[in-house]
């Protein structure tokens, strides 16, 4: 039986309420998508979260490649989806997002993973076009989680 692939975004939520989404998934490596790791919201920038997760017994992984370029990010604020996606598409092109999205996929062979970002609707966030061409790839059917907001 495949694994599944789940996603989730920390928009609007706290750290434990995020903790508890993963535990109740079974989640035992989360795969940082986000090009910059810092965060203004407690518990979420890399390092505080790769404690928090460890503490739980998850894995964490950051893989900076999968993340959105600077260009795609101001476009997601303001608030232009397409443009986002177009400048990912592109993105994903590049030598070094080939080769983080082949260690994700073997990844997601043998583990229950999720993707992690930011946007808490996976619809306006790069992780779902991840998550697409990762079930392309294995197979496994992808999940979105959602935290219960604050």
């Amino acid at each position: 039986m495949k694994k599944p692939l789940f996603t989730i975004g920390y928009e609007h939520a706290t750290t434990a309420a995020m903790l508890d989404e993963l535990r109740g998934a079974k989640v035992d490596l989360v795969v940082d998508v986000r090009a910059v790791t810092s965060s203004r919201r407690p518990g979420f920038s890399k390092n505080q979260l790769a404690a928090g997760l460890d503490e739980r017994g998850i894995a964490y992984i950051h893989l900076r490649a999968l993340g959105t370029p600077k260009e795609g990010r101001l476009a997601a604020r303001a608030g232009r989806r397409d443009e986002l996606f177009r400048i990912y598409e592109k993105h994903l092109k590049t030598p070094d997002a080939r080769a983080e999205m082949d260690e994700l996929a073997s990844l997601a062979k043998d583990r229950r993973v999720c993707l992690l970002c930011y946007e808490r609707d996976p619809e306006g966030c790069h992780r779902r076009r991840v998550a697409e061409l990762i079930h392309e790839r294995t197979g496994a059917k992808v999940e979105h989680l959602f935290c219960a907001p604050v």
